[in-house]
């Protein structure tokens, strides 16, 4: 979508999701988070968020996950941290479609957060610049603030230090496995691979390196392996973030949706162009 548009309480307002191009484990902090090098794409696919007024200063989410408590749903707390930075008194209710598995890979949960203090920032006129926005957004997790900084990147540390990185088009086989990851458990292995060379962003290249978590989410997951073994049939097929989607990138329309024509029943899967930035990029400066 354009920074053309006009943007208002009525909007839906999309939250992409992301693909992980590849992610490698470089390190580990002292504090025990772990370093990485990773390459952010954002695909036309994902959530949408609705929003409406509240004068009473309230942040409500009329469509709760279900068990996930209210308080901890990112997209609350994202409001509530904006408040808090801003001296916001307003309030808002929330409203979210989601269609991103959980547990998935593809930064659901994050991508609805930055979409909250993207919009909220807007309606709100808060007009806070996108690096405070960026820095809001890593007190909610490590992935929030790409989908705020808005542009394909290469990513490094915990996945804060940013890059803008032009990508040329493709679309995307996203296939989406049964199961949900815990991320925690993935990063907890002791079998995890952690000494993966780092590299400079300018040396990345379409196709350079893999997953480091693949191998650990393969192994205990099954489910992510049958599908990761179905794709590699058609093409490199990768697994995002620490799973459970996986993926593979052709270099035209026509090629995907020829292979989701032929998805085997029970597979569920999806075909999405890759994006030059968020669909919400403009509303910040």
């Amino acid at each position: 979508m354009s920074s053309e548009i006009l943007w208002n309480w009525q909007s839906v307002y999309p939250a992409p999701a992301k693909l992980n191009l590849f992610l490698h484990v470089t390190g580990r902090r002292a504090d025990g988070y772990h370093l990485l090098q990773t390459l952010f794409r954002f695909v036309d696919h994902g959530d949408r968020l609705h929003f409406s007024p509240r004068d009473d200063g309230a942040v409500v989410l009329t469509n709760p996950l279900p068990g996930v408590p209210v308080e901890s749903d990112l997209t609350v707390r994202a409001a509530h941290l904006l408040q808090a930075a801003s001296g916001c008194r307003k309030g808002v209710e929330i409203s979210v479609e989601k269609r991103l598995p959980l547990g998935g890979g593809l930064g659901g949960g994050s991508s609805d957060a930055a979409t909250v203090l993207l919009a909220l920032n807007h309606l709100w006129q808060l007009g806070l610049p996108r690096q405070r926005l960026q820095e809001i957004g890593l007190a909610l997790g490590a992935d929030v603030p790409v989908f705020v900084f808005g542009r394909n990147a290469f990513a490094e540390g915990v996945g804060e230090t940013l890059q803008p990185v032009a990508l040329p088009p493709a679309w995307y086989v996203v296939l989406e496995p049964p199961v949900q990851v815990p991320t925690a458990a993935i990063f907890g292995a002791p079998e995890l691979k952690r000494d993966t060379l780092p590299i400079l962003a300018a040396d990345w290249k379409p196709g350079f390196g893999g997953n480091d978590l693949e191998a650990v989410a393969v192994a205990r997951f099954p489910a992510v392996a049958e599908h990761l073994r179905w794709l590699s049939a058609f093409g490199e097929a990768r697994m995002t973030g620490s799973g459970a989607c996986v993926f593979a990138g052709f270099d035209r329309q026509e090629k995907a949706e020829a292979v989701i024509r032929q998805l085997p029943g029970g597979m569920r899967g999806w075909v999405a162009a890759g994006l030059d930035c968020h669909p919400l990029h403009g509303l910040v400066a």
